[in-house]
């Protein structure tokens, strides 16, 4: 997949495009079934599949004083668009300057001048332009005088629930992990890079591989089992996200026991799946009683693997 970062160079460089265009934090199965119309489209034209996407977050500049959280990180973004088989991503710089554009502007300049489009496949309630201002009636008429074909697409739904951005966010951040895998088309996952922690978990027998929680979505605190991807290899795992209560850490961590495994792991890159919830994460008397419910844990996240592993 290509990647365009801005606008300036793109003019003439993309064949029939048939586009898309939103922030698709998480790429989820309502995003997938909107990148399969435009990939549609695309054959239909002899044309290319585009995705239209924004960095930073049009929300973090627009109101850089909420804390904001998202189902993954931008480059994971792109990573998953170019899984769904898209042909180029076109990534716009989000600022005030491009918030103020008019819904005019955004379709003249942008899409038909140095995009190029031939089709463009949005969401039955899209709305565009400096405040809003543009909708799917004035992209239709916009799109009969500039010659380019205008798809809608109804929102995508899986057990009555409406697939969106903010109701797995919401199922993420309460724990509720196996949902937001239905919802996702794949667990969610967090990534970056292993430091080094306090070794509580050597000392206790149960060595970790510690990650600095970033900006994406955090989910509930408590004990979770995992899949994590090192270097190619995935192993099982269990995690435990959070502040450690019987030890009294004021941080938030995320501490992945690796089952089978022994090596050196600091400064590497780690992708940590999440696969299911096990507990909340309590304080104990001591570490005894840790050491106790942690066999527990394992031995549970050792069955929980075998059984998703099989299906």
């Amino acid at each position: 997949m290509e990647v365009f970062r801005g606008l300036d160079s793109i003019r003439g460089r993309l064949k029939n495009p048939a586009v898309t265009i939103g922030n698709f934090d998480g790429v989820h199965r309502g995003h997938q079934a909107l990148f399969q119309k435009v990939k549609e489209w695309a054959a239909k034209l002899d044309g290319q599949s585009v995705v239209v996407t924004f960095y930073p977050h049009p929300l973090q500049v627009l109101f850089p004083e909420k804390q904001l959280t998202f189902i993954t990180s931008h480059e994971q973004k792109l990573e998953l668009i170019e899984a769904c088989g898209i042909d180029a991503t076109i990534v716009i710089p989000f600022t005030h300057e491009f918030a103020r554009i008019s819904a005019q502007s955004f379709v003249a300049d942008l899409l038909v001048d140095k995009i190029g489009i031939k089709a463009i496949v949005v969401g039955y309630d899209y709305r565009f332009g400096h405040n809003r201002e543009g909708d799917i009636d004035y992209l239709k008429r916009m799109g009969l005088e500039n010659g380019f074909a205008v798809d809608t697409v109804a929102g995508f739904k899986m057990d009555e629930t409406v697939v969106s951005s903010t109701a797995i966010r919401q199922m993420i951040l309460s724990g509720n992990v196996r949902d937001a895998k239905k919802l996702l088309g794949r667990f969610f996952e967090v990534s970056g890079t292993i430091i080094e922690g306090r070794r509580r978990g050597a000392s206790l027998g149960f060595p970790t591989a510690n990650l600095r929680v970033t900006s994406q979505a955090s989910p509930r605190t408590g004990v979770y089992v995992v899949e994590a991807e090192i270097e190619g290899q995935t192993y099982g795992g269990a995690a435990n996200l959070g502040y450690n209560p019987t030890f009294g850490d004021v941080d938030l961590s995320l501490e992945v026991h690796l089952f089978d495994f022994n090596q050196d792991v600091y400064g590497k890159q780690i992708s940590v799946r999440f696969l299911d919830r096990l507990r909340d994460e309590k304080r104990f008397s001591g570490p005894d009683e840790l050491i106790e419910q942690i066999r527990k844990d394992v031995a549970t996240a050792r069955k929980i693997l075998a059984e998703t592993r099989g299906s």
